[in-house]
């Protein structure tokens, strides 16, 4: 999120991609009334079914799964046309605008039309309102990540922005709303497997960095793997760790892990049942040496397996059982504070690691970074560790105490600007990274280059080298953060170059304390210079509209695997197949190209989320008061389409995909969506293609609430950039059960 939800009321207009901020953010989304209700601010919904937010929207765009970079290219094409877009906006500070006008060129309205399904009349009032009520901002979620090309409608949104000179603004910028508390942190903190903290990459000099601020040796580190090279590699990911396990079966993609199969899986808190393909998931779990699972709600995932020996559930503590920070959707940091000590059994996270790292050896290693040997303070000592290494999203002030102190004072900030007051003057709540030193107060709107850097302004990273093509990528004259020593674009700063871009000389010892550059200098020397001297120290560059690294370097569409629209799938065809794709081999165009998928399933499946319950549902189904509100499983689904198909309202149908897999659900009617597409919520589990599972819960420990999960029935797909699944772009067959 490059703004904050209380910057929103500051927008006159706001346009929403693929989310239902009334349902899944009940709590922010008053942010968006007040904006309508106090700024008069026009709210366009672009969904695939009427929500909730729909009907608090001015506009409302039906648009079908998949096509969202058609939608915006309609809409680019349009104010390039009519000289909505800001000249000297993108002249300054961006790069390959030309080539987003070339693509736009290609999308004439009527063309858009045809492939959205959204009615051209609307398209072009929808795109005038917004590039005329600025400043706009623009929100989006799932619905436009989860895609095979998620990445480049995650592209395609920013390019929109940029073009209108919304970046940088209050009241506008990309807002992505976060799932979940703290997936920003978990994201921040690379709980991930192709980064390490702080979103380093995984270079030898990455890791030799983190060897020394973790307080162990590298050649130690580089040991526990086997072999260097496969230090450097990415892992499995979250979406596919299944195909780790079942690799090599006939029918199975290949996968490279050094010639072996996953054999153990350890969930702490993941509701492994919300993600796609689960009846592969079911198969490798059936099929592992050892599965732990660690929640505080028994996990479902050990319900689903038959698997009789070697599954372990472990109770983990709940937030309120435990200490320390989390991350905002807007980067900003809460502190919280313990309410009761572990009841019953139950651990918390840190402490069942800890008893893991004792029992494998490696505890000593474990605990090093946070410099007090075995006499840290928890969780104290691991955020000032925290504050101490990670550099590249500027966590350097997030201390302890600091975030406690804002944590005291929470309410000596205002809530559309977040900046202090009283004893909080010249600091934003939660200190929003990147907050760069011990005394900077955070940056509230990223690449406000109308603040100065010591009150949160700054540019552009300079992050992809000085040029490209002959081309500088260097932001253009006057378009340095105000109050800045350099004037106009800059590198970013390291230990060589820091003297001739701030005009300063270091001293001698200043000179052997500094690091390389700004994202491993502990001595904060650069970070702390460049302060003084109004300068950010990543540097001030031109964003980037064409990524020379991408497989599309501009974004371009690209039918989803499984099309409605078969004559578009040739026109529009998906990537060509990746090998070793996060250690899968991943299929694109030979999956679209099988056969006519829309053929026996001509229906499109969109999933999503229930305002009582999140992620897998595993905790809120555990509650009778919220379980009572969506006690069942069910899939809405238009009349006229249940009809064609003997469907009553309240009866049961399967719902069939074009995996093979199916799922028996209620049928509720439902006008929200429309005759060719139906919905189903993803927060049930317990059932699976119509066998019940609940009898392996432990006594005492079965929901309230369960059911068949959606996720048995989304489709094979999966985000060419960060192996994301495409669950919103999917296609089914029903029938009566």
């Amino acid at each position: 999120m490059t703004n904050s939800l209380g910057d929103i009321q500051n927008s006159k207009a706001i346009i929403i991609f693929g989310a239902n901020p009334a349902v899944n953010h009940p709590v922010g989304f008053q942010h968006f009334l007040k904006a309508k209700e106090r700024n008069n601010a026009q709210i366009i919904v672009i969904d695939p079914r009427y929500t909730k937010t729909a009907a608090k929207a001015d506009y409302f765009a039906q648009i079908r799964p998949g096509t969202d970079i058609p939608f915006m290219y309609g809409m680019l094409n349009l104010i390039f046309k009519n000289g909505w877009d800001n000249l000297e906006f993108v002249k300054s500070r961006v790069f390959g605008m030309e080539e987003i006008k070339k693509e736009a060129a290609k999308w004439p309205i009527e063309k858009v039309a045809d492939v959205t399904g959204v009615k051209a009349e609307l398209i072009e009032q929808i795109t005038k309102v917004y590039a005329q009520n600025t400043p706009g901002t623009l929100i989006w979620a799932m619905g436009l990540t989860q895609h095979t090309n998620g990445s480049s409608n995650t592209r395609m949104a920013p390019i929109l922005q940029l073009a209108l000179g919304n970046m940088g603004e209050e009241g506008g910028g990309c807002n992505i709303l976060r799932g979940h508390d703290n997936v920003q942190g978990a994201t921040d903190m690379c709980c991930l497997s192709h980064s390490l903290p702080g979103y380093y990459g995984l270079s030898e000099g990455s890791w030799k960095y983190f060897a020394s601020s973790w307080n162990v040796d590298f050649d130690w580190l580089q040991g526990r793997f086997k072999s260097p090279e496969w230090m450097g590699k990415k892992g499995f990911t979250l979406a596919r760790w299944w195909a780790g396990v079942l690799g090599g079966n006939p029918g199975e993609d290949a996968i490279h892990n050094a010639g072996t199969n996953l054999k153990a899986l350890f969930v702490m808190a993941n509701g492994i049942t919300s993600i796609a393909q689960q009846k592969k998931v079911k198969e490798a779990l059936d099929n592992l040496e050892l599965a732990v699972f660690v929640d505080p709600f028994v996990n479902e995932g050990a319900i689903v397996t038959d698997k009789q020996d070697d599954v372990y559930i472990l109770p983990g503590a709940t937030q309120f059982e435990t200490s320390g920070s989390v991350t905002a959707t807007n980067r900003s940091a809460q502190w919280r504070d313990k309410i009761v000590e572990p009841m019953y059994e139950s651990k918390t996270d840190h402490d069942i690691m800890f008893e893991l790292a004792k029992r494998l050896g490696f505890y000593k290693e474990f605990v090093a970074g946070m410099g007090k040997g075995e006499n840290f303070t928890w969780p104290e000592d691991a955020t000032d560790e925290i504050a101490r290494t990670i550099k590249t999203i500027g966590l350097t002030g997030w201390t302890a105490e600091r975030l406690k102190k804002h944590q005291k004072n929470w309410h000596m900030f205002d809530e559309i600007s977040l900046r202090g007051y009283g004893e909080m003057a010249g600091e934003y709540y939660g200190l929003p990274w990147p907050c760069w030193t011990k005394s900077h107060g955070g940056s509230p709107i990223l690449y406000n280059i109308n603040r100065s850097v010591r009150d949160g302004g700054m540019g552009f990273r300079n992050r992809f080298g000085l040029e490209y093509n002959g081309v500088s990528q260097l932001a253009g004259k006057g378009s340095a953060p105000r109050d800045s020593f350099f004037k106009d674009g800059y590198p970013e700063i390291t230990k060589d170059n820091i003297e001739e871009i701030l005009g300063i000389k270091l001293t001698e010892d200043e000179k052997k304390r500094i690091g390389k550059n700004w994202k491993v200098d502990t001595s904060d020397i650069i970070a702390e210079k460049s302060i003084e001297r109004g300068i950010a120290p990543y540097g001030n560059a031109r964003a980037r509209a064409v990524v020379w690294t991408f497989a599309d370097k501009i974004p371009v569409h690209r039918e989803p695997l499984h099309s409605p629209r078969t004559d578009l799938t040739k026109k529009y065809p998906n990537f060509a197949d990746k090998k070793d794709h996060y250690r899968v081999d991943t299929r694109y165009i030979s999956e679209q190209t099988e056969q006519d998928w829309a053929k026996d399933f001509p229906i499109n499946l969109v999933t999503g989320r229930l305002v009582n319950m999140n992620g897998a549902g595993i905790e809120n189904r555990a509650s009778k008061y919220l379980a009572k509100l969506t006690p069942e499983m069910f899939c809405d689904i238009n009349p006229e389409l249940a009809g064609r198909h003997g469907i009553r309202d309240g009866s049961m149908m399967w719902i069939h995909s074009p995996q093979g897999t199916k799922i028996k659900v209620k049928a509720k009617y439902s006008f929200s969506v429309s005759e060719d597409r139906v919905f189903l919520p993803f927060h049930f589990a317990g059932v699976m293609e119509g066998v019940d599972y609940t009898h392996n819960f432990p006594e005492g420990t079965k929901p309230f609430a369960w059911g068949e999960s959606a996720n048995t029935v989304t489709n094979y797909g999966y985000d060419i950039v960060t192996q994301i699944p495409e669950t919103k772009g999917g296609l089914c067959r029903i029938e009566r059960a």
